[in-house]
């Protein structure tokens, strides 16, 4: 009886360890799923200046003043708080009330064109310097965004010459 129960006891061994031995390889071979890349967020502050500070709370540390429509990217949003970073690098924490709904980009090159299309040929409409704001009035559109400056002149802008967008 013995002899019975260590051959099946071995068969049914043997059996596990050839499976376990036939579905390891398959499964060390199949590939890594890749981090599905996220979209980057951008917000602008509302209507008036608001503090950052160094933690989700008033009690905080306040680090920064922006200036009323300056955009932000988000990096974490948490109840009542959105964590941020500036077009330097500066990262706090932002009251979601101080958010307003209109979107904004930075000018980042030193001159950057706003142009009547969104072509490169398309006449300048005007320049804007480093660090103007430009409200973002639609969606970028291989590679353009449409723009209009406070003053109310309207045009295109290369995404690569704004922050924020």
């Amino acid at each position: 009886m013995k002899t019975l129960h260590a051959a099946r006891r071995f068969a049914w061994n043997a059996a596990a360890l050839a499976a376990a031995f036939c579905f390891v390889p398959a499964l060390a071979q199949a590939p890594a799923a890749a981090p599905v890349p996220q979209a980057t967020a951008y917000v602008s502050i509302g209507d008036k200046p608001a503090a950052s500070f160094d933690s989700p709370s008033q009690k905080g540390v306040k680090q920064f003043i922006y200036s009323r429509f300056h955009p932000l990217e988000v990096l974490v949003r948490v109840s009542g708080w959105t964590k941020v970073r500036d077009a330097e690098g500066g990262i706090g924490w932002i009251e979601n009330s101080a958010l307003g709904a209109r979107r904004f980009a930075v000018a980042q090159a030193a001159a950057t064109q706003v142009r009547a299309a969104a072509q490169p040929a398309a006449p300048v409409v005007f320049e804007a310097e480093r660090g103007v704001l430009l409200e973002i009035t639609g969606a970028p559109v291989d590679g353009w965004l449409p723009v209009v400056h406070r003053d109310g002149q309207a045009g295109f802008v290369r995404t690569t010459q704004v922050w924020g967008q």
